[in-house]
């Protein structure tokens, strides 16, 4: 009896994980051609083929969906990203050029993800808490990232000038992601003089481990 017991809770457990992840995928798809604002219960019922109450369960509300979407892509993306502290000895520039360019590469693969996180960053509801706190915390991550990717760069001593960097470089890849929505650009194909302009500020600086 146990052991049946056992069987079918961990069946309503698949369930349930399958049912959140039928739901997730359905917004994405419905986000992706009509913007959030034009994803309706109704229709993520339709695209999902479960009721609203599955919905209601998992997530609560509409934004709850969008939450739970968001922080899934977040996870998705940014398991292929490199940890930038995990370089070993070499030059810093070379490290940041690897750390970049499998940044690039990754948001290539999923330009959705930063559309959907600027769509949200710039609308109404990212004021409400829910919300608000995904995308603080994904924001945070990403200027983390870009500080441990600079400091080796420019040392210790230029805390101050790397989080300036860390906003711009965020700032690129948040405006690469227009580019490559409107015009079709590759995050990729702006490494070059990104890693360009770093080095140039790096040689300004004295910095001389990334000198030629």
């Amino acid at each position: 009896m146990a052991k049946g017991s056992g069987t079918a809770s961990a069946a309503r457990s698949v369930a349930t994980a399958s049912s959140r992840e039928l739901i997730l995928d359905a917004a994405r798809e419905l986000i992706a051609s009509r913007g959030y604002d034009g994803m309706v219960i109704s229709d993520l019922c339709a695209r999902s083929g479960l009721p609203a109450s599955s919905i209601y369960y998992h997530f609560g509300n509409k934004l709850g969906v969008l939450a739970a979407l968001l922080d899934r892509t977040f996870g998705e993306l940014h398991a292929a990203f490199p940890d930038p502290t995990s370089y070993g000895p070499g030059d810093p520039l070379e490290h940041f050029e690897a750390w970049f360019t499998a940044a690039c590469r990754s948001l290539d693969q999923r330009p959705e993800y930063l559309r959907l996180l600027l769509a949200i960053s710039v609308g109404s509801h990212k004021d409400t808490q829910l919300v608000g706190d995904t995308v603080r915390r994904i924001r945070d991550y990403a200027h983390a990232s870009w500080v441990a990717a600079l400091t080796p760069v420019f040392g210790e001593d230029e805390a101050a000038f790397v989080d300036q960097l860390a906003v711009l470089g965020r700032a690129v890849t948040d405006g690469l992601a227009v580019t490559n929505s409107f015009d079709g650009k590759s995050y990729s194909s702006h490494v070059a003089p990104f890693v360009a302009m770093i080095r140039g500020l790096a040689e300004q600086r004295g910095r001389g481990s990334v000198q030629e």
